[in-house]
C-alpha cells in the first residue's frame, strides 16, 4: 500500500510543461481531445483536497471560452478558405488601408473546423498549466527554486496563486451569502458574488506576499559593487547568447555557426550569472523536498509526450496536422505519445488529503 504523499511540484510542472509543448506541435482534434483526457483524469485521480486544487474547473471554463471567442472571431474577421457554406452575413465594407481583412460575410464549414482546431489547441495550452497549478504546491514550488530566482519566484508565486485563492474565495462568499439570504437571480447574484470574491482573494495573495516577505524571502546578503556588477553582465550576456541562438535556429538564412554554439555559450554564461546570484541570497530550508523515482517517472512522461509529438510533426505531418478538407487520422505513435502522459495515474503516490490524514492518525493510535 503506498503512503499518501505531496509529489514533487517541480515533476508536476515539468509533467505539465511537457504536454503543453506537445500540444503545440498539432491541431489534430483527436490528439487534442485525448491530450484533454490525459490532463483531466490525472488531475481527478492525483489532486488533493487544499485550495489550489479546485482552480482546475475554472481552467477547464477558461478553455471553453478560448474556444468560443476564437470562432466568434472567425465568424467577424471571415477568412478566404472555400468549402460549403454554412450561413452568410452582411459583409461591412473596410477602407484600402485594411485590405486583406473582411468582417462578416460568408461562413463555411471549414472554417468552423480550422477556428475550432486552433481554438481546441490554445484551450488545451492553458488547461495543461491549469492542471500544474492544481497539482503542484506553489508554496513548495517556491521554495524548490535556485536561490538566484528567488525574489522572481515571490512574484511568481503569488501571481499564480490568485486563481486557486479565486476557487476557495468563490466557495466561502458563495455558502455565506446562502447562509445569510438575500436577493436571488443571476444578475443580482453575480454582483453580491463577484466584488467580495475578488476582494478577498487579492488579500490573501498580498497577505501571502507580505508573509514571504517577513521572513526574508529573496533577502541578499553582502555584496560589492563589483560583484552586483559582475553579475549583471554575465546574465545580460547569456540572454544576449540565448537570443541570437534562437533566431539562427528559426531564421534559416542566419549563419548556423552562431546557432548551436551561441545558444550552448548563452547557456553557459547565463548558468554562471545563476550561480553568482545564487551566492548572495540568504536562506535556510527545513526538510527539504526530495526527488524519488515516482517523481522522476512523472517528469519523464511529460517529456516523452512532448518528444513523441514532436516527432509525429517532424516525420507525419498528416496526422501531426490533418487540415480540414477531411477526418484527420491517427497514427501508433501519436497515440503511443499521447498515453504515455497517463503514467502518473499509477506512478504518482496517493495525495494528502483530509481522509488520508485521518487514516494515518488512527494507524498511530493503534500502533
Amino acid at each position: 500500500m503506498r503512503i499518501p504523499r505531496d509529489l514533487h511540484p517541480v515533476a508536476w510542472w515539468t509533467w505539465a510543461l511537457g504536454l503543453a509543448v506537445g500540444t503545440s506541435f498539432t491541431t489534430n482534434p483527436f490528439l487534442l481531445a485525448l491530450l484533454l483526457g490525459a490532463i483531466t483524469l490525472t488531475v481527478l485521480t492525483c489532486r488533493s483536497d487544499q485550495p489550489w486544487a479546485r482552480s482546475f474547473r475554472l481552467y477547464v471554463w477558461l478553455g471553453v471560452v478560448l474556444v468560443v471567442v476564437r470562432i466568434g472571431f472567425r465568424v467577424l474577421l471571415g477568412g478566404d478558405v472555400p468549402g460549403h457554406v454554412l450561413f452568410t452575413l452582411p459583409s461591412v465594407a473596410l477602407p484600402d488601408w485594411v485590405a486583406g481583412i473582411d468582417l462578416l460575410g460568408p461562413f463555411t464549414r471549414e472554417e468552423l473546423l480550422a477556428a475550432t482546431y486552433e481554438g481546441l489547441r490554445l484551450s488545451t495550452l492553458v488547461i495543461a498549466v491549469g492542471a500544474a497549478n492544481a497539482l503542484a504546491n506553489p508554496k513548495r514550488l517556491m521554495k524548490s527554486l535556485p536561490p538566484a530566482l528567488y525574489e522572481i519566484g515571490t512574484a511568481m508565486t503569488v501571481a499564480i496563486n490568485v486563481l486557486p485563492q479565486l476557487a476557495d474565495s468563490a466557495a466561502r462568499v458563495r455558502a455565506a451569502q446562502q447562509l445569510r439570504g438575500g436577493a436571488e437571480g443571476r444578475v443580482r447574484g453575480l454582483r453580491r458574488l463577484l466584488v467580495p470574491v475578488l476582494e478577498d482573494a487579492f488579500e490573501r495573495s498580498l497577505a501571502l506576499a507580505a508573509g514571504m516577505d517577513a521572513r526574508g524571502y529573496g533577502r541578499s546578503g553582502a555584496a560589492t559593487p563589483a560583484q552586483r556588477r559582475t553579475t549583471g553582465a554575465l546574465m545580460v550576456a547569456g540572454l544576449l547568447g540565448v537570443v541570437v541562438g534562437v533566431y539562427a535556429f528559426l531564421d534559416a538564412s542566419a549563419p548556423q555557426v552562431l546557432a548551436l554554439p551561441m545558444l550552448l555559450g548563452g547557456t553557459l554564461v547565463a548558468l554562471a550569472g545563476f550561480v553568482s546570484a545564487g551566492r548572495r541570497v540568504e536562506r535556510t530550508r527545513y526538510r527539504p523536498d526530495r526527488w524519488r523515482p515516482a517523481e522522476v517517472v512523472v517528469a519523464l512522461s511529460g517529456i516523452a509526450t512532448g518528444a513523441g509529438l514532436w516527432a509525429v510533426q517532424r516525420w507525419d505531418v498528416d496526422v501531426a496536422h490533418p487540415g480540414v478538407l477531411g477526418v484527420p487520422a491517427l497514427s501508433p505513435l501519436a497515440v503511443v505519445a499521447v498515453l504515455v502522459a497517463v503514467l502518473p495515474v499509477w506512478v504518482a503516490p496517493p495525495p494528502l488529503t483530509a481522509h488520508s490524514r485521518e487514516r494515518s492518525r488512527e494507524a498511530v493510535s493503534v500502533a
